[in-house]
């Protein structure tokens, strides 16, 4: 455990693996933390600032303790562009912990799941006839089955006949959750308490920020967990069989490091099918990201295995007659689990990146669905730079903490596990 007394001397790597305990927590118990919300909008409620919280009652003086009142916005000044702000000052909302709210149900997973799967038979002069509307076309017989089955045994009428399949999407419940109304800080009264203001949506930003941590911060970790198992074997493969096999997977490899990586997100992710959920385009992006990134630690996790396959302990394992691929698995590959380690912890800040990027501009999580990318796609807008930033600096200032602390953590192990800081 010598390694755990050095990182925890780390300051550094302390305040990187807080940080993000802390992120992901609230992440995690969202429904809890979020005190509204984060898809109903709030009447009269647009664009608010955040609400400003009183210790005094604003017509006698008497102390109140923390209160808020009714706001909602007035006219516009047509000539600073600014809007009037209104305060109920008559109905005071005392703030509370743990108050009751709207209704959620805590920890409910659900996953996409192809329901029903159909194939769509279609004549090629249709097709034609769709792409160049201008020309005009004979109709043709609707498509029956007895005429599908013609045309796949007449060699002729083959080439006039595209099948495409349609999958229609659902959700499969995988844990049903657990009912509650209670939330961890909200008002009292009838007043709205907009920790960070709202949207243009009359939405409660300070929620949607929250649910948003869900996909940027989880998206690292499903990422990893598809990436770096596949770059392991085909790495750990590859070096240690040589030769061809390995000649061949290093030229695959080669092939996709050559392929731009924020080119590939666009065009994959703008060919998804139309009317997917967001849990469902989260995946994809997940899935995209993935088989762009593994390329990398494949090479690495050769040359690693190049060496290690000479090994006492791993010709020992092959003198007994132990398979290669149990060899590569039990003795090769965990012998990088110090690299690996590292190199998780460095490469989750990537897809954190990836997905704000294809939301930012229009290619990842869809509103009213919230991810601190698209919540970031606000940023565009010069005007709401100027006269809103509480709708761009929270998203922006979360992905550099969640980013800078995965590094911080990262250079941290890096630091506690070096075989040669072990020797010093």
């Amino acid at each position: 455990m010598n390694w755990w007394q050095r990182f925890k001397k780390n300051s550094l790597a302390r305040f990187g693996a807080i940080l993000l305990l802390v992120f992901y927590l609230t992440a995690i118990a969202a429904e809890f933390v979020a005190p509204y919300d984060p898809v109903v909008s709030q009447p009269d409620g647009s664009l608010l600032p955040p609400t400003q919280i009183y210790w005094r009652d604003q017509k006698t003086g008497a102390f109140l303790g923390p209160h808020i009142y009714p706001t909602r916005q007035g006219a516009i000044d047509l000539e600073t562009g600014d809007r009037e702000l209104i305060q109920d000052f008559d109905r005071p909302s005392q703030l509370g912990l743990f108050v009751k709210g709207p209704e959620y149900t805590f920890l409910r997973i659900r996953l996409p799941w192809p329901e029903e799967i159909s194939w769509s038979f279609q004549e090629a002069a249709e097709a034609e006839s769709d792409a160049n509307p201008g020309e005009a076309s004979a109709p043709s017989p609707p498509t029956t089955p007895e005429a599908t089955d013609d045309a796949t045994e007449d060699p002729a009428r083959q080439q006039k006949f595209s099948i495409w399949p349609k999958i229609k999407w659902g959700d499969v419940e995988v844990f049903g959750g657990i009912p509650g109304d209670r939330h961890l800080f909200g008002s009292l009264g009838e007043a709205h308490f907009n920790l960070l203001g709202t949207d243009d949506q009359a939405r409660d930003q300070f929620s949607r920020l929250v649910y948003g941590g869900r996909i940027s911060l989880f998206i690292g970790l499903v990422g990893i967990s598809i990436s770096f198992p596949l770059g392991m074997l085909v790495g750990g493969i590859s070096g240690y069989f040589g030769g061809l096999v390995d000649s061949v997977l290093m030229r695959l490899v080669e092939v996709l490091m050559t392929i731009p990586g924020i080119y590939l997100l666009v065009v994959l992710a703008g060919v998804l099918p139309p009317g997917l959920s967001s849990a469902q385009r989260f995946l994809l992006i997940v899935l995209i990201t993935s088989f762009i990134r593994w390329a990398g630690l494949a090479r690495v996790i050769r040359g690693q295995v190049l060496s290690i396959k000479e090994r006492e302990f791993v010709q020992a394992a092959r003198a007994m007659g132990a398979k290669p691929f149990y060899i590569i698995v039990r003795h090769v590959l965990p012998q990088t689990a110090t690299y690996i380690i590292i190199a998780a912890t460095l490469s989750v800040p990537g897809f954190i990146v990836a997905e704000s990027v294809l939301s930012l501009i229009g290619l990842g999580i869809q509103q009213p669905d919230a991810s601190w990318g698209n919540m970031l796609s606000l940023a565009t807008n010069a005007s709401i730079l100027l006269q809103q930033p509480w709708l761009v600096w929270p998203p922006a200032l979360l992905i550099i903490l969640t980013v800078l602390a995965f590094n911080l953590l990262g250079d941290g192990l890096r630091d506690a596990l070096d075989p040669r800081s072990l020797q010093r």
